[in-house]
């Protein structure tokens, strides 16, 4: 099996992390969710080596995922783990203690009851000031920021229906009744935006 490779995490995974990085400057434990390639957990984890970084995702993406971890050999990288937010896995992770949840590009791939499952499912995880942050295109008031996220958007709806880029008003609806606020909204390059939200 080859290493899978994405090209988008390797142009955004800069960006991100200096975002990011001063945002979990006092952070142990990481876990991300729907790490597709695993390009950002072994960057993340390179460029910030007091974090355990737990890479998750379907079983289907777990072989590739492995592969850019057993590569990498960071002692700070452990083997991904499957996470399926329509599975049972609020119990599954919550023996371990994250001081932080991390997701990229997963909100407009899973359904709106898929995004307020992963919602859910970091509100109990996270301890009280915990820091959920959700990487991807947004819309907010039902309006693109850009034609080409409107593009995106009709192009994801006609592959799936069910899929989509999420409007932020939704994402808040769900987050207020995970116990979290939105801290920030940061624009970053190719007119996606990095959310921070804090867990009451």
């Amino acid at each position: 099996m080859n290493k899978p490779f994405s090209p988008s995490s390797e142009e955004n995974k800069q960006p991100i992390l200096e975002v990011i990085a001063p945002r979990l400057a006092s952070a142990s434990s990481v876990l991300e969710i729907g790490s597709g390639t695993g390009q950002h957990g072994v960057h993340f984890a390179t460029a910030l080596p007091q974090l355990r970084w737990q890479c998750t995702d379907v079983a289907y993406h777990l072989p590739g995922i492995r592969l850019w971890i057993e590569e990498a050999g960071l002692p700070n990288l452990p083997t991904p783990l499957e996470l399926d937010v329509d599975a049972d896995w609020i119990d599954a992770f919550s023996g371990t203690d994250y001081d932080a949840i991390y997701s990229a590009n997963t909100a407009h791939i899973m359904s709106l009851a898929q995004v307020e499952r992963m919602f859910t499912g970091v509100g109990a995880l996270l301890p009280r000031q915990g820091l959920f942050i959700l990487y991807g295109p947004f819309s907010l008031d039902g309006q693109h920021n850009s034609e080409s996220n409107a593009y995106f958007d009709r192009s994801l709806r006609l592959r799936d229906p069910l899929s989509g880029v999420r409007d932020r008003r939704d994402l808040e609806h769900f987050a207020a009744a995970a116990g979290l606020s939105l801290e920030a909204d940061i624009a970053m390059p190719v007119n996606n935006r990095t959310l921070v939200w804090r867990r009451s």
